[in-house]
């Protein structure tokens, strides 16, 4: 099994390096970027330019799984170069550049749909090598509470994106180049904040001995925890709806006024940025893997909500509530818990292989539900989604069920 080597002498437990505040604050300004599209991208491509569902469903396929293959690279990268700070910084980078070509596209939706793909791409790339950065700098007991800051700071700014553009839109209507050159804006400074402040900091493993191969990273799965590991991040992956799918099926079903559908993104990312750093603190605690499971049951209770009727603000604020908690309770613990499976030679290779088998799964889902809430019933898309979420937590939990960590 492997074990990730920790020199508390080095590293002061219970304290968060300057690292992960740095690279907090780099994602803050990403999220700020990112999450503009994200709260403009459903009102403009499905009722400005009258996408159908099964056509969104694809292009937020691609959106959520751009990153797939290039996580592995990304990862594999950062460790054989022993330069994840490099690596991170070439995917920041395309992010920012794919903003500024928004506007060229204009109304395609082939066009709008390759620039998606190409700014999950980046964000493919950068994840694993950014999640290297914050391991290595990091005590191993500590690893769920750092990553927990990391991803409030984060959290700060998904919550500030949707408001940025519900701002603008009241300001100018349905217009999207402004959106894209503001985002394109925040992108760059995002950049420029990794590429001043962000120290790396390799760690002993990280610099002895020769260059990790790519086959080195995929040898991981031969380990059984890190494999199960995988593996349910990835049938998970399958059951969970994307955000966007999330918002547009809250607003529909609770019946509260379209033009706030920019602004419900606020109310996960306002709960996860209140969540992220307890739940990671306790998830070091409790045990990872448990934490991540209980998050994804508080998933299914987001879908339930979706089948209460005439819920209106209630329903959607209480649907609001529990998928922040979901992510304060699953995202940086996935990548904590799977931070201690692997040596610190290999941490970009193993990061990047489970969120890999994640991205995979999510691209699965948004197409599959895409086509399901085009051709079937509401309720229909809905109860399947919550038999499928009921099923893998099943699975994930035969999987992984007796581990505590």
């Amino acid at each position: 099994m492997y074990v990730a080597s920790v020199r508390p002498g080095k590293r002061a437990r219970g304290k968060v390096p300057g690292t992960v505040v740095a690279l907090g604050a780099v994602s803050l300004l990403t999220d700020v970027s990112a999450e503009m599209i994200t709260a403009f991208m459903p009102v403009y491509l499905l009722f400005t330019l009258q996408l159908g569902y099964a056509q969104f469903g694809f292009l937020d396929g691609l959106y959520t799984g751009a990153t797939a293959v290039l996580r592995l690279v990304g990862g594999h990268v950062s460790d054989r170069t022993r330069r994840p700070k490099a690596v991170a910084m070439a995917g920041y980078g395309l992010s920012a550049v794919t903003k500024l070509l928004f506007p060229v596209v204009g109304g395609s939706a082939f066009g709008i749909g390759g620039l998606m793909a190409a700014d999950r791409a980046g964000k493919g790339l950068r994840t694993a090598p950014r999640d290297a950065l914050i391991s290595l700098a990091t005590p191993a007991d500590n690893l769920g509470a750092a990553f927990g800051v990391h991803r409030t700071m984060d959290t700060i700014g998904a919550l500030l994106g949707p408001l940025v553009t519900f701002l603008l839109l009241t300001q100018i209507g349905i217009v999207a180049g402004p959106v894209f050159v503001v985002s394109a804006c925040f992108a760059v400074v995002g950049l420029i904040v990794l590429v001043s402040f962000v120290r790396e900091q390799a760690g002993k493993a990280a610099v002895t001995g020769p260059p990790p191969s790519i086959k080195a990273g995929i040898g991981l799965l031969r380990e059984i925890r890190f494999r199960r590991a995988t593996m349910a991040a990835a049938v998970l992956g399958i059951a969970t709806l994307s955000d966007a799918f999330v918002f547009i099926l809250v607003q529909k079903s609770t019946g509260v006024p379209l033009g706030l559908l920019p602004l419900l993104p606020l109310g996960t990312a306002g709960v996860f940025l209140l969540a992220a750093t307890p739940l990671g603190i306790l998830a070091d605690r409790i045990g990872r893997w448990p934490m991540f499971l209980l998050g994804h049951l508080v998933l299914l209770g987001v879908y339930l909500l979706l089948l209460a009727p005439s819920g209106g603000f209630p329903a959607a604020i209480a649907a609001l509530l529990l998928h922040g908690l979901f992510y304060a309770a699953t995202d940086g613990v996935l990548s904590a818990k799977v931070s201690a499976l692997a040596p610190e030679s290999l941490r970009g290779s193993a990061l990047s292989v489970v969120q890999t088998g994640q991205a995979l799964g999510r691209l699965a889902s948004s197409v599959a539900f895409g086509l399901l809430l085009q051709y079937a019933s509401f309720h229909t898309a809905v109860y399947t989604a919550i038999g499928g979420l009921a099923v893998t937590v099943l699975v994930a939990w035969r999987l992984t069920g007796s581990e505590t960590e």
